[in-house]
């Protein structure tokens, strides 16, 4: 007979976000990828993951199918979900072989959650053989990972505006005290953006030219400095069907998405009113702590410091707050084992 001895010496983190997955282990070795995968319908075959996957939305054959498996931050279709992760993991360590196997897998979710989309998320985990498989709360990995001191009795408030969903947090303890979640975030700002350009100026938008537009000249207010250049922009013209530039500016930008930022400065109000007198004065010596990706919108710091009349500390790399978090988690798991959950 084999003796077959499976190795187990390093541990994963797994970022798995609605628009990008990040996945590190205890060494640091980083990977990051659009959450993105390309199947042949005919066989169901995958035939691109992650940045290939990306580039091929709206310019594929119609044979072959790109798709998305999160919205809201939580998986919505599990087979591509499943084989997006595993192609995702070994692309990110070269790992393929059947006996292969990982101390610690430990991955962010959502606060607001139900046990089924927890389900989910547990189900695609456990195809990575670890003898440790556990979820963290995205809202409690994200403060970890800008080092914030999660033990002590004092409140602080994270703001998280991601792809699919908003957070918004008061911990204190190591635990969520009040919460708030919207469904509102950066693929809402995509759409709001695409709604415009259809109603405004009769011209339709793919959802790549409508990040493009967020990223390049995309703020919250119209007094940034330095301001960002104007853009052409090409989409297509719903009338003669023929392409058609026009030229934006953030100023155009920043109405159009003042109603979504709207209600994510009334959430963090609610919020607020919904705090524990103590926990309130925490907060305001504190201020509040903002991360996520869509939290790097021109002006909103600003913006938001205007409206709670509080300081706002901007992370200084929002899209990798919840995956510095769970990597401090793996390297240590038994200092964390309060934190994580089956």
């Amino acid at each position: 007979m084999f003796n077959i001895s499976i190795r187990r010496e390093n541990s994963l983190a797994i970022d798995l976000g609605n628009d990008n997955t990040i996945i590190s282990d205890k060494h640091d070795n980083t990977s990051s990828q659009p959450s993105y995968i390309a199947i042949e319908k005919s066989n169901k075959q995958v035939k691109a993951i992650g940045q290939e996957a990306y580039l091929m939305l709206g310019r594929a054959q119609e044979r072959t199918k790109v798709l998305k498996p999160l919205k809201g931050g939580v998986i919505i279709n599990y087979d591509s979900a499943n084989c997006m992760l595993k192609a995702l993991v070994e692309h990110a360590h070269h790992k393929s072989s059947f006996f292969y196997a990982y101390d610690y897998v430990i991955a962010g979710i959502p606060f607001d959650t139900t046990e089924v989309e927890r389900r989910a998320l547990r189900d695609a985990l456990a195809q990575f053989k670890s003898s440790h498989t556990y979820l963290v709360f995205e809202p409690i990995a994200a403060a970890l990972g800008m080092g914030l001191s999660l033990e002590e009795p004092d409140g602080k408030m994270l703001i998280d505006i991601g792809g699919g969903i908003t957070e918004i947090v008061v911990l204190s303890l190591s635990g969520v005290v009040s919460y708030t979640s919207l469904k509102i975030a950066g693929d809402t700002f995509n759409e709001d953006i695409q709604d415009h350009f259809r109603k405004v100026h009769n011209v339709t938008l793919g959802n790549k030219v409508a990040e493009e537009i967020k990223l390049k000249v995309g703020a919250v207010s119209v007094d940034i400095s330095p301001a960002p250049e104007t853009m052409q922009v090409i989409g297509k013209d719903l009338l003669t069907g023929l392409p058609k530039s026009i030229e934006i500016d953030h100023i155009e930008i920043a109405d159009i998405l003042d109603a979504s930022v709207q209600k994510i400065e009334n959430a963090i109000l609610q919020t607020l009113e919904q705090c524990p007198p103590e926990l309130a004065g925490d907060i305001y010596g504190n201020g509040l702590h903002l991360t996520g990706g869509s939290s790097l919108l021109r002006g909103l710091t600003q913006r938001l410091e205007k409206k709670t009349k509080l300081s706002v500390h901007q992370d200084s790399d929002p899209l990798q707050s919840v995956i510095r978090g769970l990597s401090t988690i793996i390297k240590s798991p038994k200092t964390f084992k309060h934190l994580m959950f089956k």
